[in-house]
C-alpha cells in the first residue's frame, strides 16, 4: 500500500494545548446488564475525547470509532472504566473523557389493574480518566408527578399537579443498580409515572398524588435524605424541574453534595 502523509501527526508551533478533542453524537449498539442479570439491548449516543498536547497538530479521529467497533460492547455499572482506559492507550493520551447516553427500559405493572408497560429512562455514563484513576458517575433523568401542597391547602376542590423531571447524578464506590436509583427518586415524588394506565389505575395515581403533595423543594430534599443513607453514594447532584400546569414558568431546585 502506498504510504500516505499523516497530517494529524505533524508538529504544531502555536504552543496551545487542547483540553478535549474527539467525536460526539456517534450512535452504537450496546448491551447493559440489569439488576436481574439480563442483558438489555439498546442504542447509545457516544461522545469520546482525549487531551491533545501543544506540540501535536491533531488527533486520530478514526481511532475513536475503532475502539467502539473492536468488539461488541456489553457492560454494567461496574465496568465504566473500560472504554476511557482503552482510549488512553490507543491515542497515546494522558486524559480521556467518555459519555455513553442511552434509553433504559423497565417493565412496570400498573398499580391496580396490573397491566404491563415499558417505561424508558435516559441514562448517561460519564467518565474522565487518566493513567492512575477513573472518575465515573451515573446521570439519570427520571420523570415524576408532583402535586402542589399550597394548592391543596387553599382550594376547596382538588389541587393542581404537574409532571416533572429529576436529573439525578451520583458517584459511587460500590455497585449501584440503575433500577434502585430510579426507585429511590420515584418514592420521593407525589406519584411515579407509568406508560399504561387503565381507569382504575388513573383513579389510584390521582388520589395517591393528592395524598402526598410535594413542592419541588420537598422533592430534592427527600431524595437527598435517602441518598445520605446510602454509604456507597460518595457524591450526588439532584436537580428537579416541574413543568407547572397553572404557571407560565417552571419550578426548579438543586441540591449538590460536595
Amino acid at each position: 500500500m502506498e504510504d500516505l502523509i499523516d497530517t494529524q501527526s505533524e508538529p504544531d508551533q502555536r504552543g496551545i494545548k487542547i483540553d478535549w478533542v474527539g467525536i460526539s453524537s456517534y450512535s452504537h449498539p450496546i448491551q447493559i446488564h440489569d439488576k436481574s442479570g439480563i442483558k438489555q439491548n439498546t442504542v447509545a449516543e457516544f461522545s469520546l475525547a482525549v487531551n491533545l498536547p501543544q506540540e501535536c497538530r491533531g488527533t486520530h479521529m478514526s481511532r475513536f470509532v475503532e475502539a467502539l467497533n473492536e468488539s461488541p460492547i456489553s457492560m454494567s455499572v461496574n465496568e465504566l472504566h473500560s472504554i476511557p482506559q482503552q482510549l488512553l492507550g490507543r491515542l497515546s493520551a494522558k486524559h480521556s473523557k467518555v459519555s455513553i447516553k442511552f434509553p433504559y427500559f423497565i417493565e412496570k405493572s400498573s398499580p391496580q389493574s396490573g397491566a404491563l408497560g415499558l417505561m424508558d429512562y435516559e441514562v448517561n455514563f460519564e467518565t474522565v480518566a487518566n493513567q492512575d484513576e477513573v472518575d465515573a458517575k451515573i446521570v439519570l433523568k427520571i420523570p415524576v408527578t408532583t402535586a402542589c401542597p399550597c394548592s391543596k391547602a387553599i382550594s376547596e376542590r382538588g389541587a393542581h399537579n404537574q409532571r416533572g423531571v429529576v436529573t439525578y447524578s451520583v458517584r459511587f464506590n460500590d455497585t449501584l443498580w440503575i433500577e434502585d436509583l430510579i426507585c429511590l427518586v420515584e418514592s420521593c415524588a407525589s406519584s411515579q409515572l407509568y406508560s399504561l394506565l387503565k381507569r382504575s389505575d388513573e383513579k389510584h395515581v390521582t388520589e395517591e398524588a393528592y395524598d402526598k403533595p410535594v413542592f419541588v423543594e420537598d422533592l430534592v430534599r427527600n431524595i437527598a435524605i435517602k441518598s445520605n443513607d446510602l454509604p456507597n453514594i460518595l457524591w450526588y447532584r439532584i436537580e428537579a424541574e416541574n413543568f407547572e400546569s397553572i404557571h407560565n414558568h417552571n419550578a426548579y431546585a438543586v441540591i449538590e453534595k460536595r
